[in-house]
């Protein structure tokens, strides 16, 4: 009788055991891209500059965190299919993480101009410019030093509104004219993240700023982007050269591994033997947005994560976009989850004017002269697949 107890005992300690044991895990899972920021790890001192983290919430369980440190986003959460808080942003755990690693971009604005410029030259009212040289052979998102390299300063309005403002001086990375720039993320009650981008100078210049956030929609941390789907609301491209820089042509995506006019997975078509494919190692290329005539919001792209049924809507003013597949991501950084930033487990969909617009008088104008207000808006618009 008394061996009989004993199993008994034994069984239901097993039993609650094993039970504890998967609510446990289950918790884990229900949390493990969600991490902590502490403020602390984003308060320093950067060229004179104090850096800090900021926060925008609504009540919709939607999160922002913003560091003024590049005037870059950290974190977005927002609930997945199952209603658990999923951080939907590839970031570090402080500004010096952000200092440290080679890849600079990591949420940040960009500019002054974003994307490359061939051999870092450009003439702007018969004189000629000369940019850094930071992808060789051309310049990258705005040179050395680029917006995300410096300190920006930071007026919160309120628990949904953070004002980031930078003055970039006459000649600073080889650009001409003082310019004055505001940016201004804005949460909304719909899940909604508003970036407004503003600038002034006093002399003519080029102008095109965007944000480069790293997205996995399924969280970070959470493996390839490779099975998530993508729409884009564009009927052609800018095709590149072997450096990445646009030949000047504008061609039609039809019959193309560019044809995401409709609900494609990202890692679909990427292996197919195509030269555009193989120059940028996967997608980094500028679609032409089917932009309306009026300068309204329209509605750019879709992403759903495949796991998390995330859906990301993102809409924009601007003529194009482009779309990078992490193909350069080679997992030599911890992100703030404290997995590595591996081969294509993100996406970037950079809203912008074409690249190297200045040396192409068929591309959509990036020139600013004084008097004139520069002003763009994108919008990240986030829901659940139903």
């Amino acid at each position: 009788m008394k061996n009989f107890q004993y199993f008994v005992w034994l069984c239901i300690a097993i039993t609650l055991f094993a039970a504890c044991k998967s609510g446990s895990s289950s918790k884990q899972a229900t949390t493990s891209t969600l991490v902590s920021l502490d403020k602390k790890n984003f308060t320093d001192t950067i060229n004179g500059k104090v850096t800090s983290l900021y926060v925008l919430k609504n009540h919709r369980g939607m999160n922002v965190s913003i560091t003024n440190y590049g005037a870059r986003i950290v974190s977005i959460v927002v609930p997945d299919k199952n209603n658990v808080p999923t951080d939907v942003i590839l970031g570090f755990k402080g500004v010096r993480e952000y200092i440290k690693t080679p890849d600079r971009f990591y949420g940040a604005i960009i500019g002054r101009v974003a994307n490359r410029i061939a051999k870092g030259n450009f003439t702007l009212d018969g004189k000629s410019y000369h940019l850094a040289i930071n992808n060789a052979p051309n310049s990258l998102h705005g040179g050395n030093p680029g917006y995300q390299d410096v300190v920006w300063d930071a007026n919160q309005l309120n628990d949904s509104t953070l004002q980031l403002s930078y003055f970039s001086k006459d000649g600073e990375a080889g650009y001409p004219g003082n310019l004055m720039i505001h940016v201004t993320y804005a949460l909304d009650a719909n899940n909604a993240l508003k970036i407004s981008y503003e600038a002034q100078t006093d002399k003519e210049t080029v102008v095109s700023l965007t944000n480069h956030a790293y997205f996995n929609l399924n969280g970070e941390g959470k493996g390839t982007i490779d099975n998530e789907l993508l729409q884009l609301n564009a009927d052609r491209f800018t095709p590149v050269d072997s450096t990445l820089i646009p030949t000047g042509k504008i061609v039609s995506v039809a019959g193309t591994p560019f044809d995401f006019r409709q609900l494609t997975a990202i890692g679909k078509r990427i292996q197919d033997k195509n030269d555009q494919l193989i120059n940028g190692k996967g997608y980094d290329l500028n679609f032409v947005l089917n932009k309306p005539k009026t300068d309204s919001l329209f509605h750019a792209a879709t992403v759903i994560g495949d796991k998390s049924g995330i859906m990301m809507d993102v809409f924009t003013v601007e003529p194009g976009l482009q779309f990078y597949s992490g193909n350069f991501m080679a997992g030599k950084n911890i992100l703030k989850s404290g997995v590595k930033d591996d081969y294509r487990t993100a996406f970037a969909l950079e809203t912008q004017h074409f690249p190297d617009s200045p040396n192409h008088k068929g591309f959509p104008s990036i020139v600013l002269k004084p008097g004139k207000d520069y002003k763009t808006y994108t919008t990240y618009q986030f829901s659940v697949k139903k």
